[in-house]
């Protein structure tokens, strides 16, 4: 029998990558399968990655995505441990809200979002919370 494994909670991914500077610099280069955090603060978030878009009581809009998409990137890196959680979180909080900005979204609804990741994401950035690997089909 084969089997397969996947994880689940994803609703997006990318179909070409995506190259931005952020002013979050990790002391040495990070390098995982889909992203890429060089010491610079160059953030590489390659073809074909997932990610669940915003996250809460708010709505999916186009000046959301590419903010949702760069902090659950961070977010990533933190549950992986490849970036300190007590370190990097509120930068990459402060991020989201720069980037929905940028992208179109009223500073009131920005701070909303801030204030959402703060209150509520801290559990999204645990080590503690990786999405597990589920098998299928049932007897694998």
């Amino acid at each position: 029998m084969k089997c397969i494994s996947y994880k689940k909670g994803y609703k997006y991914q990318l179909t070409e990558s995506y190259i931005a500077y952020i002013p979050i610099q990790p002391p040495q280069d990070v390098i995982t399968e889909y992203i890429v955090l060089y010491k610079t603060g160059k953030i590489w978030i390659r073809k074909g990655y997932a990610w669940d878009g915003p996250s809460g009581p708010t709505i999916d809009s186009l000046n959301f995505m590419r903010g949702s998409l760069v902090h659950d990137a961070l977010y990533q890196l933190m549950r992986g441990e490849y970036l300190d959680k007590n370190q990097y979180r509120k930068a990459a909080d402060q991020l989201l809200q720069k980037i929905c900005i940028e992208d179109g979204m009223t500073t009131l609804r920005a701070w909303w979002v801030y204030q959402g990741v703060r209150i509520g994401g801290d559990p999204a950035a645990d080590p503690a919370n990786k999405k597990p690997v589920i098998k299928a089909p049932r007897v694998c």
